[in-house]
This record gives C-alpha cells, sequence and structure tokens, in this order.
C-alpha cells in the first residue's frame, strides 16, 4: 500500500514538473510571437517606404488626438443629470430661482449649461424659456458633434487614400524596372509590388483603428444628446409646476 502512494505522489509530481514546463515553454513561445510579429510589422513598415509610409503614419497619429480630444471633452461634458435636476427642482419648490441658478452655473457639462440658461429666463414666460432651451441647445448639440469630428473622418478617408496612392506608386516602379531591364520576370517586378501592398495594408489598417475610434465617439454623441433632450423636458416642467405655484 505504501509503495502505490509512494509511486502515485512520484506520478503526481512528474506531471506537475511536466506541466509547468508546458507552460513555461508556452509562456516563451507567446512572448517570442509576440515579439516576431511587432518585429514583422516594423520591418514590413521601414520596407514600404519612409515617404508614404510616414504619410500613413502621420494620419494615424493626428488621427489619434483628435479622437482623444474628442473622447476628454465627451467625458468632461458629462454630468450627473439626476442629480442636477433633483437640486434645481428643490429649490424651485422653495421659489429659490437664485439658489437654483446657482446649482446650473456651478454644475459642468452642457445639461447644466442650458439649464442655467433656460432658469436666467424664467420670468419671461414658459415661451421664452423653451425658446431659450431649445436654441441653446442646438448650440451645445453642435459643439458637442461637429468640432473635430470633421478632421476625424478626413484622416479616415486620407489613410487608405495614401494607401493606394502608395500601391499606384509601386506600380510604376515596378513597370520602371520592367523597361530599364526589358524583362518581366518576378524578381524585378517584386520590389515595386511589395511597397504597393504594403502601404496598402497599413493605409487600411489606420483607416479601421481610426473607425472604432469614431463610432465609439459617435455613440457617447448620441448618449449625451438623448439625455439633454430629457434633461430639457424635465427642466420646462419644472418651470411650469414654478409658475403654476408662484404666479398665480
Amino acid at each position: 500500500m505504501k509503495k502505490l502512494f509512494a509511486k502515485a505522489f512520484l506520478g503526481l509530481c512528474a506531471l506537475g514538473t511536466s506541466t509547468v514546463a508546458f507552460a513555461q515553454d508556452a509562456a516563451d513561445a507567446a512572448t517570442a510571437v509576440e515579439g516576431g510579429m511587432y518585429q514583422a510589422l516594423k520591418t514590413k513598415f521601414i520596407e514600404g517606404g519612409a515617404d508614404f509610409m510616414s504619410l500613413v503614419a502621420i494620419a494615424l497619429i493626428f488621427g489619434l488626438a483628435f479622437c482623444l480630444e474628442r473622447i476628454i471633452y465627451l467625458n468632461l461634458a458629462e454630468t450627473n443629470s439626476s442629480k442636477l435636476l433633483k437640486g434645481i427642482e428643490d429649490a424651485l419648490d422653495k421659489g429659490d430661482v437664485e439658489g437654483a441658478k446657482a446649482i446650473a452655473r456651478d454644475t459642468r457639462g452642457p445639461i447644466a449649461s442650458i439649464a442655467y440658461q433656460g432658469l436666467m429666463r424664467i420670468d419671461q414666460g414658459i415661451d421664452v424659456v423653451e425658446k431659450s432651451i431649445v436654441s441653446y441647445g442646438g448650440v451645445q448639440g453642435g459643439l458637442l458633434g461637429k468640432t473635430n469630428m470633421s478632421w476625424i473622418t478626413l484622416f479616415i478617408a486620407m489613410a487608405p487614400s495614401l494607401g493606394f496612392l502608395g500601391t499606384v506608386v509601386g506600380m510604376i516602379m515596378a513597370f520602371d524596372k520592367i523597361e530599364q531591364v526589358g524583362d518581366i520576370s518576378p524578381t524585378v517586378v517584386a520590389g515595386g509590388m511589395k511597397v504597393a501592398l504594403i502601404t496598402t495594408i497599413f493605409g487600411l489598417i489606420v483607416a479601421l483603428i481610426l473607425q472604432v475610434f469614431y463610432n465609439y465617439i459617435l455613440a457617447k454623441i448620441e448618449a449625451l444628446t438623448s439625455e439633454m433632450e430629457d434633461s430639457s423636458i424635465s427642466l420646462l416642467d419644472m418651470v411650469i409646476k414654478y409658475d403654476l405655484k408662484y404666479k398665480k
């Protein structure tokens, strides 16, 4: 019995040792593959040529910069609208219009700015308040959606265009070599064709990366716009209640 346990224990130890060794080998292989992929991308980027590949890289850098600016701006524009509207509602219930204005003025974001513009005209009637909210809401919506978004779409379109331009140049290089050598062998054509394909691939990769960020930004803009609309309707309801209570 003891010998059986001893054999089983030795077998488990051997299995554990082999498992650890296998895991270490797998980790080393993954690291090697990752390093190999990075090195391959770097090599292909250099082989694509410094002229067009540098332009594609610049398009990626500027595109990501504009995407990052929009993401930061939209994150800063987010507001706890429920807390803001609750504070305004409590102040208006007490008849404290100045207190409601102070809450809106001291809160960051487009929703608070729209609320403040509406509260500034609360003594001029519901129609004036509604027009003010609608007008200023359109301004804030334009700031969310239009600023710098056109630049992002520009770089999304520019990246593959530069890649295709590199493709055309690479084909021209290939035909020039064919004309110089007087032969259409694969060795002569390969250099120009490789440059053409590499620039196209990297241009499409850059466009795909920027497109993902662009769609993310659009989703955030839509969410903020919907929240602004809901908050504007709630604010109008509060103003109506205030008028019925204090302006009889």
